[in-house]
């Protein structure tokens, strides 16, 4: 005769089963919570492991059994956070025929994105230097974005006549910069006026969002006007 416990067990177990996976979910989710928390208010660098234990209500070997290693509680952390507080979508941008006003809406609407994530923003980018696995993030999630946004604001500039035409003060004579040479110059131009503490250099002289952007901007018309 075959016996039928297993059978008859099945629904326990799968119940059982279900139940673990939702504490565990739920321990996962206290664990990435809490170091949000924290990155958020001290930094990354100054966050340790106990620390992340405590405000989670659990034991420090708990965080390592979700998270084995720095980067993956750093990828889970940034996750969350950008789920929360995603950036500004470019992709309507490109169709902002003139570059000017294109650079200024992308602009402006990534200083009031700084702005509103300025204490996690300012934490996380201050400390990468110190944090390997903060760093990697970084380039994985945050520099492919800028990247992304001064490919958009590169486009559609007229050539000035600094670019045409220049003297070379060492020797005298007129030197025709090279398109590639432009190209670096421009997009250097743009990725510093997207640069965070850019933005938190001009805002804390007084600007506004909308100024500081508008500012960027004459910067970078300076040279392409």
């Amino acid at each position: 005769m075959v016996s039928n416990k297993n059978t008859d067990n099945s629904p326990k177990r799968t119940y059982t089963q279900r139940a673990r996976a939702r504490r565990r979910e739920d321990v996962h989710r206290r664990i990435t919570l809490a170091a949000v928390e924290l990155h958020g208010t001290v930094g990354p660098a100054h966050t340790t492991v106990s620390d992340i234990a405590r405000r989670a209500g659990v034991r420090r070997a708990t965080v390592y059994n979700h998270f084995p290693t720095d980067l993956e509680l750093i990828d889970a952390c940034s996750s969350h956070w950008f789920t929360q507080n995603p950036p500004p979508d470019p992709a309507p941008w490109v169709a902002i025929p003139d570059p000017g006003h294109r650079a200024m809406t992308a602009l402006e609407a990534m200083y009031e994105y700084y702005d509103r994530g300025r204490e996690m923003l300012e934490n996380v980018l201050r400390d990468a230097a110190r944090v390997p696995a903060v760093e990697k993030i970084l380039q994985q999630k945050w520099e492919p974005l800028l990247d992304g946004i001064v490919d958009i604001l590169t486009e559609g500039w007229s050539p000035s006549k600094a670019e045409t035409s220049s003297i070379d003060a060492g020797r005298g004579r007129e030197v025709q910069p090279t398109p590639q040479g432009r190209e670096v110059e421009r997009r250097a131009s743009l990725r510093v006026a997207l640069d965070f503490f850019t933005w938190r250099t001009l805002t804390a002289s007084g600007l506004s969002n909308e100024k500081a952007a508008r500012l960027a901007v004459a910067w970078i018309a300076s040279a392409t006007d």
